[in-house]
């Protein structure tokens, strides 16, 4: 099979937004708790009458500060309760929300409000407003700064206490469903961002299609979910909506190293994130096992919980192995489902491939995680697996009025609801970027028989050996980065005589592997020449080898003396390496791999 479409389940009139979206839920019953916020004495339920009581008084104050119906307002903070009441304060006032980055530079800040022409931004603290504020000068549209920090909530609200509801009731009716509703600057490897323009009929119809597609989802009664990722992200965005569209409680958390204290917290039924997630789970329940002297017995469980997962896609578990399983849920898997909520039966894994081995580990302790695959440009999901209907390894069948094709160099092309309405004020880019109707994502993959999409790599990525061999870097990396010591993997060989790669060791997961091997507390500087540290490295690398050819496989490895990070220029705010400016930059570490070629197995 090379194309497949899935037919669309919702539809909507024209008339049709996110305004209409939020009515939709709140209108049944406006006491219902549509969200909830942390407060002094834990979580504070917040109702529909509520929400849409504070999104009414922000877009008047948005009013009363100048802002027109189509003009951008900006948005720059961690995720928090009040970037979602601004997302849809601008929407109910007619504006377009632009996220910012909280870790955006001043350039990158003066790029996205001068090429949106942003009248207005609310960042989360005074520093951000200050970043925000030395590019006033070079915005002409830019006229205000306000800060969370600061009482921009109260200052908007107070500014907009003489606006007539009348004026908020006709702004809430002016967007259609084909009218931009973000502006959302693709983080970019390369080059200067682009800004996709996403329209409300983009976030409408795939939510409320997905939320049909995934019953056993948002049917369960009680949903709730922690929305943890940055909100200046796709995925992160779609799941603010998801959740309003699919009836789900959301509440929100900011800081991502105590992600498990908020989920502990919050309890949710259902949790989306990215792979890293999922893989510091794993790797942090490994360390405390290691830490109680309970290793032999967390590595059996891990084994029986793959082994028992994977024989639910071959005629089932036997006895034997299902009475492993529940000695094993009893002694370990109990204990990691606590860890998120203990509520959570599903999750939903993007941004990244997750990994076979992980995907049956955690379906085998209870939680099952349907892996999707999607991009900026397509409102984050084209595809995703459903529980009823979960091939792990695969991102899954195409969400209703998605469409999927393969082209003959293997790159995938979409289109659909979900397909983006083009680059901001840049049609050339626009036009490379379809064919026809079209929409050119520069990932390879394929589909087997039945329609399930598989990524195996990305077009502009590929190395060609030496010898002619073309290797898809993103399998070998991605298996790599899942060792708890290791924080990035960059693999390289573009016209050199074999594969090799470039590992960071991830500081926060080296003193957890340490006491795990009765080692000292080790400095990553210590830890790159350590023996103990570089065989762990060496296995790591020969397991991500088992999954490809002797050809593709990684001979030799070099530990870099610096994470790649978002905040050194490695990384793009949405964790994406910048391989070529890591390939510039880390050159004599490359070319010291391939000085003695006599060595080609893994260092």
């Amino acid at each position: 099979m090379d194309e497949t479409t899935t037919p669309q389940l919702v539809e909507l009139p024209p008339t049709y937004n996110l305004n209409t979206l939020l009515a939709d839920r709140i209108s049944p019953d406006p006491s219902a708790t549509v969200l909830e916020r942390p407060g002094p004495s834990g979580w504070e339920k917040v109702s529909g009458t509520e929400f849409d009581a504070q999104v009414v008084a922000v877009a008047k104050g948005l009013v009363a500060k100048g802002v027109q119906p189509g003009q951008a307002v900006g948005i720059m903070s961690h995720t928090r309760y009040e970037w979602t009441l601004l997302d849809f304060a601008a929407w109910a006032a007619g504006a377009v929300a632009v996220p910012i980055y909280e870790t955006s530079s001043r350039d990158q800040v003066e790029w996205i409000v001068t090429d949106s022409g942003t009248t207005l931004v609310v960042a989360e603290d005074a520093e951000m407003a200050d970043t925000v504020k030395q590019v006033q000068a070079s915005a002409p549209t830019l006229h205000d700064v306000l800060s969370l920090e600061d009482g921009a909530i109260a200052e908007l609200t107070a500014a907009g206490a003489e606006v007539e509801d009348a004026e908020i009731e006709r702004r809430r009716a002016v967007a259609q469903l084909d009218d931009v509703a973000t502006i959302i600057y693709t983080s970019g490897t390369t080059g200067r961002p682009k800004g996709a323009e996403l329209t409300h009929g983009n976030f409408a119809l795939l939510t409320k299609n997905a939320v049909a597609a995934l019953p056993e989802v948002f049917e369960q009664d009680g949903g709730r979910t922690l929305l943890f990722l940055p909100l200046a992200h796709v995925f992160a965005r779609f799941v603010e909506v998801l959740a309003i569209a699919g009836g789900t409680v959301l509440g929100h958390w900011g800081d991502t190293k105590t992600v498990t204290e908020g989920l502990a917290e919050f309890k949710p039924t259902y949790v989306l994130a990215v792979p890293r997630v999922f893989e510091k789970v794993y790797n942090s329940a490994e360390q405390k096992a290691a830490a109680g002297g309970k290793l032999k017995i967390f590595h059996w469980a891990t084994a029986t919980a793959i082994e028992w997962s994977r024989a639910q896609d071959t005629g089932g578990p036997s006895f034997w192995l299902n009475l492993q399983h529940t000695v094993a849920d009893r002694l370990v898997y109990k204990k990691l489902r606590a860890a998120l909520g203990g509520e959570a039966r599903y999750a939903v894994s993007g941004g990244g491939p997750l990994g076979e081995r992980l995907g049956h580990f955690f379906r085998g302790i209870g939680l099952t995680i349907i892996e999707g695959y999607g991009l900026t440009e397509t409102t984050a999901p084209t595809s995703v697996n459903r529980p009823s209907n979960n091939r792990i390894g695969s991102v899954g069948e195409q969400l209703p009025g998605c469409g999927v094709k393969i082209a003959e160099d293997g790159e995938i092309m979409l289109r659909g609801v979900q397909v983006f309405k083009g680059y901001h004020d840049n049609a050339e880019a626009t036009a490379e970027s379809f064919d026809g109707e079209w929409f050119r994502t520069g990932d390879l993959g394929s589909l087997d028989d039945d329609g399930f999409l598989r990524i195996t790599g990305r077009k502009k990525e590929i190395i060609v050996t030496a010898g002619g061999k073309n290797v898809a870097p993103a399998e070998l990396e991605d298996r790599i980065r899942a060792h708890a010591l290791v924080s990035q993997c960059v693999v390289v060989g573009d016209n050199r005589p074999f594969i090799g790669a470039l590992i960071t060791l991830d500081p926060d997961g080296l003193p957890g592997w340490c006491k795990m091997h009765d080692k000292p507390t080790l400095s990553v500087e210590e830890a790159k020449t350590d023996p103990d540290v570089l065989a762990a490295l060496d296995h790591a690398v020969t397991r991500a080898n088992e999954a490809v050819s002797r050809a593709e496989s990684i001979r030799k490895f070099s530990v870099l003396p610096e994470d790649l990070t978002v905040e050194n220029g490695y990384l793009t705010p949405s964790m994406k390496v910048r391989r070529n400016v890591v390939l510039d930059d880390f050159s004599a570490d490359i070319d010291s791999l391939y000085q003695d070629t006599r060595t080609q197995s893994p260092a």
